[in-house]
Formats: structure tokens, sequence, C-alpha cells
């Protein structure tokens, strides 16, 4: 079984949906971010966003949470098959992060990752699997994008 088997090169695999509430959003940006249109929701209406929004960080720390819920789902899903998920993990990093438009309170992000191309193999016992992690809001926009990558072990 391979990084491919669950996330096929080119397909668009949902890996579940998060709704950032404001107090959600207020408390993450206490701890990590603390900007005052992230903490502050009648402050936050005459800042650049008009209004209550995530953390860049918090909205991607999202995408992990789904990622890593996926991962867990997929595990018990082909245990069940007698089989078992791929060896993944670490990450060596990631390229290209951009946060496209601001994630609201209320809104609702549905995280993906398309896998592409892996680098390539310079271990004969692992890779590095690529793809590319985004998020889009309950109108199908996109809010952030970054090319994610992690070590698979063959």
């Amino acid at each position: 079984m391979s990084f491919e088997d669950i996330f096929p090169r080119g397909v668009k695999v949902a890996l579940g949906q998060l709704t950032y509430t404001p107090a959600d959003i207020i408390r993450f940006a206490t701890a990590f971010d603390p900007q005052v249109f992230h903490l502050d929701a009648e402050k936050a209406q005459a800042s650049l966003f008009g209004g209550l929004c995530a953390s860049g960080w918090h909205t991607t720390a999202g995408w992990m949470k789904c990622y890593v819920r996926f991962c867990q789902d997929e595990a018990r899903r082909l245990a069940a098959e007698g089989r078992a998920l791929p060896r993944m993990g670490p990450s060596p990093g990631f390229k290209d992060l951009k946060w496209l438009k601001p994630v609201y309170a209320g809104d609702t992000i549905t995280f993906y990752l398309t896998a592409h191309d892996p680098e390539p193999q310079t271990r004969p016992d692992r890779r590095i699997a690529c793809g590319i992690g985004s998020g889009e809001n309950q109108n199908g926009e996109e809010v952030m994008r970054f090319e994610n990558r992690v070590i698979e072990f063959m």
C-alpha cells in the first residue's frame, strides 16, 4: 500500500471540514496570534477585514487536524479489511503557503489534499510524497493553499 492508494494523483480528496466559531477564533488568537481582528469582533469591524476572522495559522492548523483525522479514519477502515495504512510522516516542510481569503466567524471550511508527483527518490526506503493542501469556504471559494510534503516509507 502506498500514499497514492489513499491519495490518488490528481484527485481532490476531501479531508473533512471545520466551522470557525467566534469563541474558537478568539481562543486560538489569544494563545497564538493576538491581533485585534482575531480577538475583538467590534474592533474587527473597523479593520481591513471588516469582521472577526480566524488567523491564517488557525486555518492551517485546521487543515492539519482534518488531515490527521482522515488518516486515522483510513487506518481504521484498512485495518478492518486486514490492510495497513502506508507508513507516512513526518513532514520535511511545506512550500508556498497562501491565505487567499479571510475565514470569518461562522464560516465552514472544507479541507482537501490533491496529490501530485512525488519528489525524486533519493533513498531506497523512502520518498517525499507531495500534494496541494487547500481549503474552501461554504461558498466554494478557496481560502488557503500550500504544497504539502510528507515522508513515505517504502
